[in-house]
């Protein structure tokens, strides 16, 4: 009797251990905070076999029991599992994946501003920057200093200049520079004061402080004490002009 409960016993292990050996089409899903979880590639390290997800994260492979999977991609960080007898068992064995930490080197911001073409001796003094228009106006008037030089020597200089100032362009340019300043300057009025400042401190009424904005757009002195940015000044200007605004809008509803 006893050896018949042994041999029970080692039939039962002999059976287990049979079972265990049996190849097994394993159906898998990857899963992570990573979007693309398309090509991640699994390796069975036991029979050197491998496969890759899809986009989906989906995979399968013949395994057996006690196999070692390895997950790894560019974006994930690499994770073995161990199957189990429980893990052949499920209809999808899904597997949590993190995301690859990548450890940066320390940066060193350093600040440069002070190498600039004044300080490595290039320019005397820095460029001058210029505005579109200013810039615009500038091309269509310059006359190059070499060409100037050909000339002497029997060369020619450029036409441009000469046919912007008789086609009338170099006019317009002026025009629409002179537009362009007059708006940079309403733009510096409007955020320097608030809307209040010109209803309560001015007593411009609310339906021509637009209107007044203009008015003072082409104020050279204002202009000047804005890029100066002297706002004391521009205050006290801005006082004079409000009040010779007013007395226009006075005479114009008589």
């Amino acid at each position: 009797m006893k050896q018949l409960f042994s041999l029970i016993i080692f039939l039962n292990a002999a059976l287990g251990f049979a079972q265990s050996n049996e190849l097994v089409f394993l159906k898998g899903k990857v899963i992570s905070t990573v979007k693309e979880l398309k090509e991640v590639n699994v390796y069975n390290l036991r029979s050197e076999s491998a496969t890759a997800t899809d986009e989906n994260g989906n995979y399968s492979m013949f395994v057996k029991v006690g196999d070692t999977l390895q997950f790894q991609s560019l974006q994930i960080a690499t994770k073995k599992l161990v199957v189990s007898e429980i893990d052949v068992k499920k209809t999808l064995l899904v597997t949590q994946l993190l995301p690859k930490v990548i450890a940066l080197e320390e940066v060193e911001i350093q600040d440069h501003s002070n190498i600039n073409a004044v300080s490595l001796r290039i320019l005397d003094k820095p460029a001058k920057k210029y505005t579109p228009a200013e810039r615009r106006l500038k091309t269509a008037t310059d006359i190059d200093a070499t060409a100037s030089v050909g000339m002497m020597a029997g060369g020619s200089i450029g036409l441009d200049p000469i046919l912007n100032a008789i086609s009338g362009r170099t006019a317009m340019l002026k025009k629409e520079l002179e537009v362009e300043r007059q708006e940079r300057l309403m733009i510096k009025v409007e955020n320097q004061f608030k809307p209040e400042y010109f209803t309560n401190r001015l007593k411009i009424p609310e339906e021509y402080v637009k209107g007044f904005l203009y008015y003072i757009a082409d104020d050279a002195k204002l202009g000047e004490y804005m890029n100066k940015k002297n706002k004391g000044m521009a205050k006290f200007r801005l006082s004079e002009l409000a009040s010779q605004y007013l007395t226009l809008l006075k005479n114009s509803n008589q």
